[in-house]
């Protein structure tokens, strides 16, 4: 049975462990402020240059300026697949769901040409140990993200897929829903799909192009796809903090249910204590007033 002093040793532990993710929890609170603003804001331009590009390249199909690299479609197997996760744990599943879901997405792919790029600590170690070939990492950033960190990989990316040395490029992320909510994305960065027919409700557009659709098309799509990938970066960013924020709530209120727990077991122990206590002076007592009556 547990002393007193080991129920006291252990309350003081589990305080001091509630006042670090009470801190935690505010600090994640506080960047989630900065990093949801900033997605919040990115959301429409990115949103409105896939449309425009959409539309664009439907708009050019029967010209020369369709036929851009970035648009080519392949037959071949070599797929890469870019695991975007956090540098740090303490976040709940924000980062074993974007495991999960790149361990489906590798095992779908039915080939064994598909390399990885890992961006972020927990990402990097999970499958540095496995089969796969990591083709690049990027780690120790997220406290300083910019656009030039995206542009860097986006770059990347599009020059293994001009030099054909990968078919298809797929991101795996956290899209940042709410506080509470981050749901696990598949999106596919490389080859630049094109809209469906009928995709959109919106009229087709009859673009007027100037100089001509293929320089339009250079300078736009491949701003697209480091918008996308900064994006992508941002959605992660704030669903770190939002996982991280909502975890640490939950451990601090199991932190004060264990105290409460706790308290209530040293107060039982000290009741117990103090009885036997005072049955032992009772039973000296008596054994007094015996031996002096005889």
């Amino acid at each position: 049975m547990a002393t007193l002093r080991d129920i006291q040793r252990r309350i003081r532990s589990v305080q001091s462990t509630q006042k670090i993710t009470r801190a935690m929890k505010l600090v994640a609170a506080a960047k989630l402020r900065r990093a949801q603003e900033r997605i919040l804001a990115a959301r429409p331009y990115a949103a409105k240059m896939g449309e425009l590009l959409g539309n664009l390249v439907t708009a050019a199909s029967g010209s020369d300026g369709a036929q851009h690299p970035l648009l080519e479609q392949r037959e071949g197997p070599r797929r890469q697949i870019v695991i975007i996760t956090a540098d740090k744990g303490l976040a709940g599943a924000f980062n074993s769901n974007v495991i999960r879901r790149a361990l489906d997405l590798i095992r779908q792919s039915n080939t064994t040409e598909v390399t990885l790029v890992v961006v972020g600590r927990k990402a990097r170690d999970f499958y540095r140990r496995r089969p796969w070939t990591i083709k690049r990492d990027m780690i120790a950033f997220w406290d300083r993200l910019a656009y030039s960190h995206a542009s860097e990989l986006a770059d990347y990316f599009m020059e293994q897929y001009l030099d054909g040395e990968v078919d298809e490029v797929h991101l795996v992320y956290n899209e940042f829903r709410s506080v509470a909510v981050q749901r696990p994305v598949r999106e596919q960065l490389l080859p630049i799909p094109r809209r469906a027919e009928g995709e959109s409700g919106a009229e087709a557009v009859d673009y007027l192009y100037e100089p001509n659709p293929k320089t339009i098309l250079d300078e736009l799509l491949p701003r697209h796809v480091r918008t996308q990938v900064f994006r992508a970066l941002m959605e992660s960013l704030a669903g770190e903090y939002g996982a991280r924020m909502t975890a640490m709530e939950a451990a601090t209120k199991n932190a004060k249910e264990m105290i409460d727990v706790l308290t209530i077991q040293y107060n039982k122990a000290r009741q117990e204590k103090i009885t036997k206590e005072l049955l032992d002076i009772v039973g000296g007592a008596e054994a007094l007033k015996q031996g002096a009556e005889a």
